[in-house]
């Protein structure tokens, strides 16, 4: 699937379903098989997927693919707070797509650098995070899922934005 296929635009109310649902395949690919079955099992209980897009789903950006919802990336200031992709999506420039975005948006903003996390055992994002430049600048006990986790912070310096007259 080429990149150019990737429509990125702004999350509208109508997307909540396929945002939980593209945070629920990240959290069953990604996280569950890392973290502990009462984090997994808290996770599910508290519908954390749906609270976090009905708290802050305005705020994200998604990547569609034919009509369909395949990603999204929520950012705030200089931090993006998640960059999701589905799991039959990956590798596809779909999250190259998505921070394009966001690092664009923060740069607009003026902010200087970008900074996110991500954890230890995810050397996928490190990996893919290092392409774009980012440095490792931090490391501390991951706390959200009380796992026993190590959390990385990263960070990197934007290019500044011309200002138009």
């Amino acid at each position: 699937m080429a990149a150019d296929h990737i429509l990125v635009r702004p999350a509208t109310p109508a997307d909540a379903a396929a945002l939980v649902a593209v945070l629920h395949d990240t959290f069953e690919s990604t996280w569950r098989p890392n973290i502990s079955a009462e984090a997994a099992r808290a996770f599910l209980a508290e519908a954390r997927a749906a609270s976090y897009v009905a708290e802050s789903g305005a705020a994200f950006w998604v990547a569609e693919i034919a009509g369909e919802v395949v990603g999204l990336v929520h950012w705030q200031d200089d931090f993006v707070h998640a960059l999701h992709v589905r799991s039959t999506e990956a590798r596809r420039g779909v999250g190259a797509r998505l921070m394009d975005r966001a690092e664009a948006g923060m740069a607009v903003a003026g902010f200087a650098v970008a900074r996110l996390e991500t954890d230890t055992f995810n050397e996928d994002s490190q990996a893919f995070y290092r392409a774009r430049g980012y440095r490792e600048a931090g490391r501390y006990p991951d706390e959200m899922w009380d796992s026993g986790l190590t959390t990385v912070l990263l960070v990197k310096a934007l290019e500044p934005t011309p200002i138009s007259d």
